[in-house]
């Protein structure tokens, strides 16, 4: 996705970019933007090439801040059209180079660039941009975000939980949220029924991050959380709580029904193939046989302890909810791609397998990957 996004940030962008701002701001030296700021850009990855582009509006727009992200908020295009941003595919991405800037330059306009976020996320998002105003006016800017939980705009919620996360991804950590998590989970309170199903997930991402980091009080918000929980709002528990079940913590195990103690023999596994190529996959199909007299509830996941540079790291992979009926058998299965992700690439060797039934794990055997297949 990187280098397609890389892509994405061209001379034909650039060209639009400065046709948008010429539109309301005539003066727009156009020529000179799209010119220097296709300099070079090919040489440059995906964020660099945003700051790239976003160092060169500063250059050619006027020199006063306020005036400058007035003509930038009146060249934006319509917002988003719904609540979800499935189908919109990367063309909100023409915007990052907006929320650098406001990010980057207008930290000494509080207001002035509360607004241009408050526009900039109806229409990608400014989750990132609002972090360092955060730590630099953590009260004021909590203040507005807290309005923001009764924005109209579900686009708008969203912010308030998203760029709250503790740990949100191509973003810098902001130390102010860490020292506080109480703040922000206030804000997430407001937000645990928003109508928009996009925003409840961001809230759910939002308290998988604070079990990361406080996982006790994960627990204990998710537990008040279900007194009285709608089947959204149990959805969401759910989904904040996936890394917690993924690390075995038995607190977010019993919040879900799956803290007894499964009484279960791993049985019949089969790896097919036993040996794979980087780029491959690999099926896994096994039984799990009951040893209770009584019907159990079982969260069934499967570990793969992928081969890193240096030792190994599990990767978790959802298998499913059983109900299991006494001395009953379940046959399960799941399957594990080899293929190379910027995330994760692929080693040789030795990978051990795991199933994990309500948290605890049973040897499964492994699989031999080798080094990819020549064509």
């Amino acid at each position: 996705m990187g280098e397609t996004l890389k892509v994405f940030f061209s001379p034909a962008l650039v060209r639009r970019l400065a046709a948008d701002v010429t539109r309301v701001h005539p003066a727009f030296p156009a020529r000179v933007f799209v010119k220097r700021a296709c300099a070079g850009l090919d040489e440059l990855e995906l964020l660099d090439r945003g700051r790239h582009i976003s160092r060169v509006l500063g250059e050619c727009l006027p020199p006063a801040y306020p005036e400058a992200i007035e003509v930038l908020i009146r060249s934006l295009g319509p917002e988003h059209e719904g609540d979800e941003l499935l189908g919109v595919g990367m063309a909100p991405f023409f915007y990052l180079p907006h929320v650098l800037f406001v990010a980057e330059r207008g930290l000494d306009h509080f207001e002035v660039s509360m607004r241009a976020q408050h526009e900039l996320t109806r229409r990608f998002s400014a989750e990132s941009s609002i972090r360092p105003y955060i730590e630099r006016y953590p009260e004021r800017t909590l203040a507005v975000l807290e309005r923001w939980t009764r924005d109209p705009n579900a686009h708008v919620r969203r912010l308030a939980s998203e760029g709250t996360r503790l740990r949100l991804p191509w973003a810098a950590r902001v130390r102010w949220l860490d020292q506080h998590p109480e703040r922000v989970i206030a804000l997430l309170e407001r937000l645990k029924d928003d109508p928009s199903s996009m925003v409840r997930r961001s809230v759910a991402n939002n308290l998988n991050d604070l079990g990361k980091v406080r996982p006790a009080r994960l627990v204990r918000t998710c537990r008040a959380w279900l007194k009285d929980a709608s089947p959204e709002r149990r959805a969401l528990v759910e989904r904040a709580l996936r890394s917690a079940v993924k690390r075995k913590e038995p607190g977010a195990l019993r919040l879900l029904g799956y803290g007894r103690r499964p009484e279960v023999v791993l049985e019949r596994v089969r790896f097919r193939p036993t040996r794979v190529a980087i780029g491959g996959r690999v099926a896994m199909s096994f039984t799990l046989r009951g040893r209770s007299r009584r019907r159990q509830e079982l969260l069934v996941d499967v570990a793969v302890h992928f081969v890193k540079a240096r030792g190994t790291g599990a990767k978790v992979f959802k298998v499913g909810r059983i109900g299991l009926e006494p001395r009953g058998r379940a046959e399960l299965g799941a399957s594990f791609s080899l293929a190379v992700h910027t995330t994760r690439r692929p080693r040789p060797g030795r990978h051990a397998v795991e199933v994990l039934v309500n948290g605890v794990a049973f040897g499964a055997g492994s699989f031999q990957v080798t080094p990819p297949e020549e064509r």
